[in-house]
């Protein structure tokens, strides 16, 4: 019953997909469903964007383990993310006419900006993609027996498909659908647990020494930077992604898209508490469970001790989320593969070619993470590959772009190639020197410093340098 429960669904979908394909007349269309979508649709699009394998299954185990302190990046960051998406892009970009954030790198800082900045944002999209894949194939897996390989050929020919035909349209409306789906599931799951432990009071009670803290320990100075860091790698670092400006831009007004980005914060950020709630629970009443991958915690304590209504309503949100989360994301770089690294190359390129070569590029995107997919299946590093790119390589630039009058072409492309050349060496140097247990006092706690702190120290020391060795005035300025 289960299987065709999630069959069903899967069918569902794909049909909401080929349905909302029918007002893709455009590139715009395409892009940000032509700037027609109201409110409540916008909302629920922006609250899907990460709400996926990482919101219900990594920060789900991260809090069962480690409280509240292990995940401030998300939910707490990406909630924070969303509403920062409404107070400084929204309003500035919104009538630009424009479809991807690389087309303002080419208004505002020109055309080798734009290069660069696309560079940047495709890969950093790939392990995202495939991370959603992997998780959705695993799922498949454990509820059908259904081989991880074959879980993943299937998962990705379905999102690829309903991505394909209606882009932000599909998108969006399938989007609102599986909103639905994601809380009733959710809550009807979270009050279930709630009720079986005894309710909140004998939660508290269970809970360990400084569970609950949501503040670091000011004594150990990097505790603080890092609960910052945290803050900062979705709070910041999506800011300027592709996938969050869609759906910020498809909008029907200025003023629905800023509503829009508070109401999906406030979304984000309880609904999100659900899946923290259910995995508490099940380490209270199923400790056994946790033992092995925490990331399937809350999937097996569902086969094993949910009887099917609960299952069927937990699955379809599980399989809702992932779901949402992985079409926007597809979609993302393919948009900006099409207008900023082909486009540019045929100036009579017209609007219909280009969609075409947009659906042409989601095609690709989905056969390369597929590929990925085949090759890797470890979630947690997945995500963790792509949650820094932005922050440390586009933030910077596109913030000062915005807001300051002197930032030039020179200190864009210097913060965004000295922002990723430094988080890159850091990364690759400072985990192993910081535990080989041989520096001391201020030299062990500078190699202990986020990476992604240094990359976006950098960045903005480019942006600084560059705009006053080379300070030009771009003819457009936004404010």
């Amino acid at each position: 019953m289960l299987i065709g429960f999630i069959l069903l669904y899967l069918t569902g979908t794909l049909a909401i997909g080929w349905w909302a394909s029918r007002n893709v007349k455009t590139a715009s269309d395409f892009v940000v469903a032509g700037k027609h979508l109201p409110v409540y649709m916008v909302a629920c699009a922006l609250f899907a964007t990460w709400f996926g394998s990482e919101t219900v299954m990594g920060a789900s185990s991260e809090f069962a383990e480690h409280g509240l302190l292990g995940v401030i990046e998300d939910p707490f960051g990406a909630a924070l993310c969303l509403v920062l998406a409404g107070l400084l892009i929204a309003r500035p970009l919104y009538n630009m006419n424009i479809l991807t954030f690389n087309d303002f790198f080419e208004i505002r800082f020109g055309r080798r900006a734009e290069i660069i900045s696309a560079f940047l944002m495709v890969p950093s999209f790939f392990s995202w993609i495939t991370a959603q894949i992997v998780a959705l194939a695993i799922v498949m897996q454990s509820v059908t027996g259904l081989e991880y390989h074959w879980g993943v050929l299937l998962c990705t020919t379905m999102v690829l498909a309903y991505t394909y035909v209606g882009g932000m349209w599909s998108v969006t409306v399938t989007d609102f659908f599986q909103t639905i789906a994601i809380i009733i599931g959710l809550t009807v799951l979270a009050a279930e647990m709630v009720g079986a432990v005894g309710g909140f009071g004998k939660m508290a009670e269970a809970a360990p020494a400084d569970f609950f803290q949501f503040f670091p320990d000011t004594g150990k100075p990097i505790n603080v930077v890092h609960w910052f860091a945290a803050w900062m790698t979705i709070g910041l670092g999506s800011v300027p992604q592709q996938d969050v400006f869609q759906r910020v831009m498809s909008a029907k007004s200025v003023r629905a898209s800023i509503i829009s980005c508070y109401i999906a914060g406030g979304m984000y950020l309880t609904i999100a508490a659900l899946p923290l709630v259910i995995s508490y629970c099940g380490k209270i009443l199923y400790p056994e469970l946790a033992q092995g991958d925490n990331q399937m915690m809350i999937p097996r304590m569902v086969l094993q001790h949910s009887g099917l209504g609960v299952q069927i309503l937990f699955f379809g949100a599980l399989i809702s989320a992932i779901l949402s989360t992985c079409s926007g994301a597809m979609l993302a770089p393919a948009t900006v593969i099409g207008e900023n690294l082909i486009r540019p190359l045929r100036k009579d390129m017209s609007d219909k070619e280009l969609l075409q070569v947009m659906r042409f590029s989601v095609v690709g995107v989905g056969i390369i993470s597929g590929c990925m997919g085949l090759m890797r299946n470890n979630i947690y590093e997945l995500v963790g590959e792509s949650s820094a790119f932005s922050l440390v390589s586009l933030f910077v630039p596109l913030v000062s772009g915005l807001y300051w009058k002197r930032a030039s072409a020179l200190g864009a492309t210097l913060s965004m190639l000295l922002g990723i050349s430094v988080w890159a060496t850091t990364n690759f140097t400072l985990p192993d020197l910081a535990a080989s247990g041989t520096l001391k006092g201020t030299a062990q706690f500078w190699a202990e410093f986020p990476p992604m702190l240094y990359g976006l120290a950098a960045s903005a020391c480019g942006m600084l340098a560059g705009s006053f060795i080379r300070p030009d005035r771009p003819a457009m300025t936004t404010s």
